[in-house]
């Protein structure tokens, strides 16, 4: 390590420091140790441009470890990404661009929102996994327009998830070879010394995984850093994890090697004989030598010719190969999705059917016209129906497969979405059982923070499921989603509404989880575009005694109990409502129109936790729902037995009449 190596390291080391000790909060220890990595990767191997974040072609680098988020704070900084001197000083506080944890759209530079350890090794292979497949798509011979890498940084606690194993296992089995983890190895996590809990041994467990394993026994060790990065850049078959030896805390002789510089500042005196253990001499705080400064600079040109290398290469495929250098505008089109509000075959779809298969027609259409649409399930094609006939296989032998088989991994399969949809350029979904989505609930929350349109197609959505029993059949679920900010849910009644789901899912800009049936429903006889309003009104009379309401596959009870107890000199006004988000999104005026606060007598049909619906109840309205979990037998014994029958609707809003 040469002498401004030496300084700018210990620059990324000094600024991390002083941030975290003057917001009296945040994790010091990690950027100490982990300050060589990271710069050797961002100075040496990483291609990027800071005057352009954007740039398509750009090195992704991912901090899975985010609570060391002050490290990525320190490189954007002197990487010239924007982040001033001042945003350091403001760590940690509200409203600045350096918060807690890295938060992608709130901070120039972040690829990635990480914190929940793992998920950022996760997203990482998503990202790896969508160069890979548009690389397969648009390169050609001396024309790699497509062709970059992944970066991660990661620590024990990483490793330690499960999430990370799931995404790790598939990125071997897809050979992403563009994949490379830098490995923080310090042994240290907040209880004290990983062996606690944690004594595998992590390269044989990447080795099972079908990655290559390097390893770097000082972590201070640039050079050393450095021809590990180089080594895994030549390996193209296999994902490359380079263990790290590192101490945590480096540089502050009291806290070095232990769990107390993990995740609290140093303290003065410690912070003061730091700067002395680095020979550093400033005595200003968050200072910047000017020798570090143009050495910055020096590197970001070299990152801004990196690009206008790219656009020469660009400019000349676009004269070499002019209909894919189209297509590939077609793939980056963000309206593409919306003009299908006109497409009448698409809305033509309708007839008796679960919709799990009328959503199987609508993946099968939107295969056909939106070329960049690729998806999967976890080991759940068939039941989910979300395969794409004609569209392949995507593998490691034929990455232009659009159909992605995640495996029984649902935790992953929501991360690596995530990735694909934060690389861009591609339309991603993923299905799975609704009762699963459980298992992938941090992910999709991270989709609902990020404010990525990925779509979760989650199937088998009540007691519905049948003869598989409670432990498959999801009852707090949709009350669980709905909570969720920043998610749309959207439990379509038929054929048509399951369209305006799909296409709501397309143009809404956030995520969407589409909540589907494997018992048939009947066509309601709409066009399916009042659905995307959230809410409508399926049946009315001049003045309804009472408002009933439901989703999916109770809408067709409550319409048909509206038809009975016409006869019965009571009138009904009829609401389907697939998606509570999207109706709260409307005016004031439209939800009063459909919820009039006079008619105060209202019943809710879903078969599942009444929990949420009575915000739209009120005081004197009932609900038709499972608040306990369901039971192994055939569908229609258990809707039965639970009460939702044409029958049962109508005994319950006769006795509401009554009162």
């Amino acid at each position: 390590m040469n002498q401004i190596e030496q300084l700018s390291v210990n620059t990324i080391r000094v600024l991390s420091a002083e941030a975290v000790q003057k917001a009296n909060s945040g994790h010091p220890g990690l950027p100490l140790g982990a300050a060589p990595m990271a710069y050797t990767l961002w100075a040496k191997q990483l291609k990027h441009n800071p005057h352009n974040p954007n740039w398509v072609n750009r090195d992704r680098f991912v901090l899975s470890a985010g609570h060391g988020s002050m490290l990525l704070y320190s490189l954007l900084h002197l990487f010239g990404y924007g982040l001033t001197i001042d945003d350091l000083m403001n760590f940690r506080q509200f409203g600045s661009k350096t918060p807690g944890h890295p938060e992608y759209g709130h901070t120039v530079g972040v690829e990635t929102t990480t914190g929940p350890l793992g998920q950022g090794i996760a997203t990482a292979v998503g990202m790896a996994l969508a160069e890979k497949y548009l690389a397969a798509h648009f390169n050609r011979p001396n024309y790699n327009i497509v062709d970059h890498y992944t970066f991660v940084l990661a620590g024990d606690g990483c490793m330690m998830e499960g999430i990370s194993s799931e995404a790790a296992s598939l990125a071997g089995t897809l050979k992403l070879g563009k994949l490379i983890v830098l490995y923080d190895s310090n042994n240290i996590s907040i209880e004290g010394q990983t062996d606690i809990a944690f004594t595998e041994n992590v390269g044989k467990r990447f080795e099972a995984f079908h990655w290559q394993v390097l390893t770097v026994e000082d972590g201070n060790d640039i050079d050393a850093i450095n021809k590990a990065i180089e080594e895994a850049k030549k390996e193209t078959e296999r994902p490359t994890l380079i263990e790290i030896k590192t101490q945590i805390g480096y540089g502050v002789p009291a806290k070095q090697g232990k769990a107390s510089a993990h995740g609290e500042p140093l303290g003065a005196d410690n912070i003061t004989a730091m700067k002395e253990f680095l020979g550093w001499d400033a005595d200003e705080e968050f200072h910047v030598p000017s020798a570090v400064r143009n050495h910055m600079n020096e590197i970001i040109e070299k990152g801004k010719k990196e690009e206008e290398a790219w656009n020469e290469l660009w400019n000349s495929y676009k004269e070499a190969y002019p209909d894919l250098a189209k297509e590939w505008e077609i793939w980056n089109d963000k309206n593409l999705a919306a003009r299908l509000i006109d497409d009448k075959e698409l809305w033509s779809l309708g007839g008796k059917m679960a919709t799990r298969q009328s959503s199987g027609k609508v993946i099968n259409y939107l295969a056909k016209v939106l070329p960049n649409l690729i998806g999967g399930s976890a080991d759940l094609a068939p039941s989910n129906k979300t395969y794409m006939d004609g569209r392949g296989d995507f593998s490691a032998e034929n990455p232009t497969g659009s159909n992605l088989h995640f495996g029984v991994r649902e935790h992953a399969m929501g991360a690596i979405l995530n990735g694909m949809k934060l690389h861009g350029g591609l339309i991603v979904f993923g299905g799975t059982f609704f009762v699963f989505s459980d298992y992938m609930k941090d992910s999709m929350r991270l989709s609902a923070l990020m404010n990525l349109p990925v779509i979760y197609v989650l199937t088998h959505d009540s007691i519905g499921v049948g003869e598989d029993g409670p432990t498959h059949q999801p009852i707090e679920h949709l009350a669980a989603l709905r909570s969720m900010p920043n998610l749309n849910v959207f439990r379509p009644a038929d054929a048509k509404e399951t369209v305006a789901g799909w296409y709501s899912a397309l143009t809404s800009g956030k995520p969407t989880a589409l909540i589907l049936t494997r018992q048939d429903l009947p066509d309601l006889g709409t066009d399916g575009k009042d659905a995307l309003r959230g809410a409508y009104i399926l049946k009315d009379s001049e003045n309804p005694d009472i408002i009933l309401m439901a989703t999916g596959s109770e809408v067709h009870l409550i319409s048909e109990a509206a038809d009975v107890l016409k006869t019965k000199g009571i009138h009904a006004r009829v609401i389907s409502m697939p998606s509570w988000e999207i109706f709260e999104e409307q005016s004031e005026e439209y939800k009063a129109k459909l919820l009039p606060k006079h008619i105060r007598k209202r019943l809710a049909v879903e078969a599942a936790s009444s929990f949420g619906w009575h915000k739209y109840l009120g005081l004197d309205g009932k609900m038709i729902s499972i608040d306990t979990f369901g039971a192994s037998g055939p569908a229609d014994t258990l809707f039965k037995h639970f009460g939702f029958t044409v029958e049962n609707i109508v005994k319950t809003v006769e006795d509401m009449m009554k009162e």
